[in-house]
């Protein structure tokens, strides 16, 4: 995955795509970050945990520049998802994302929201590089309720 983000990195360098040349180093720069605090090189899951960590601050920053009506902010912070969003794999559905945690709740039969953090866990090793662990969350909240 660090060899696809270089390539496409080298590629935006000579077509002169100044945009995503931009954001690819900042992903860059991130993974290195990364790499250096875990002091080892860093597997395509925590790649992709990184990626993930970025397309979710961008997204929290679009929720803020609604609030002050920033349309070209808001669309610089869309394209730069969407250039994020190449390198994760593809997100699960509304329904596999229910069936897992039907699956979860029928093993370990929770019984409160004490339990949350437990089901969470699990879920988040079986489906948290796939899933938006966000809706995952709201979803056992709501089944726990």
């Amino acid at each position: 995955m660090l060899e696809q983000i270089n390539n496409d990195l080298k590629n935006a360098m000579k077509s002169g795509d100044k945009f995503t040349l931009s954001v690819l180093r900042m992903l860059k720069s991130a993974l290195q970050l990364e790499s250096i605090s875990l002091k080892k090189d860093l597997s395509d899951q925590e790649v992709i945990s990184v990626i993930k960590r970025n397309v979710k601050q961008r997204k929290d920053s679009i929720a803020e520049y609604q609030k002050f009506n920033k349309e070209n902010e808001i669309q610089n912070l869309e394209n730069e998802i969407n250039i994020l969003q190449k390198y994760l794999p593809e997100e699960l559905s509304e329904e596999k994302i229910d069936e897992a945690i039907n699956e979860v709740f029928a093993n370990e039969k929770p019984t409160s929201i004490k339990d949350m953090g437990k089901i969470m866990k699990i879920l988040t090793a079986k489906i948290g590089t796939v899933a938006d662990m966000s809706l995952v969350s709201k979803k056992v909240k709501e089944k726990l309720n």
